[in-house]
């Protein structure tokens, strides 16, 4: 695993979002009890099966200090579907409720570590991750799902409980990367 280790201040970043709106992760870490952040993209079929779950989650979550923070680091010229445009267009069509931005640079996902769309950072009110990895256990089928992690992961660092587990594999489309 390489990246930002759990346990460690996550890399701070600010990043244009689909709202035309400059998003600041100290921002956020002032006003919420805790960020979700998503490495996700339009293209890949892994983020789409967890779309209703991931804005499941940021409606039952806000109430209490959680925001779901989107990032797209895809290399647009390899693949036009995760331009910026077709980002907004994506973020309207999918009825996104949680900031959807872009990391053009591909700096803050090289920094994270992230490698996979989507893949999960979960971090504290201080910018410290607590958790890394999958939404939940079966990405094809919500009813089928026997262990939330990211929802369990939520609930345990809001009742100041140890995360278990800290980490899981993530699977889903790789980042492109620019060569």
């Amino acid at each position: 695993m390489q990246g930002t280790l759990i346990h460690s201040y996550a890399p701070d970043f600010e990043l244009p979002g689909v709202d035309d709106e400059v998003h600041h992760l100290a921002r956020y870490l002032e006003e919420y009890r805790a960020v979700v952040v998503i490495f996700m993209c339009n293209h890949c079929p892994y983020v789409r099966f967890y779309l209703n779950r991931l804005k499941q989650l940021q409606q039952e979550y806000q109430e209490q200090g959680v925001i779901l923070v989107g990032i797209n680091a895809n290399d647009s010229s390899q693949y036009p579907d995760d331009s910026f445009e077709n980002m907004k267009i994506f973020a309207e069509e999918q009825k996104l409720n949680f900031p959807y931005i872009r990391d053009i640079t591909q700096e803050v996902a090289h920094c994270f570590g992230a490698s996979h769309t989507p893949e999960i950072f979960l971090l504290d009110h201080q910018g410290i991750i607590r958790y890394r990895g999958l939404i939940d256990d079966n990405p094809t089928s919500a009813e089928a799902v026997t262990t939330p992690y990211l929802k369990n992961a939520i609930a345990q660092l809001l009742n100041n409980q140890p995360i278990t587990p800290e980490h899981t594999d993530s699977i889903g489309c790789s980042i492109k990367w620019r060569h």
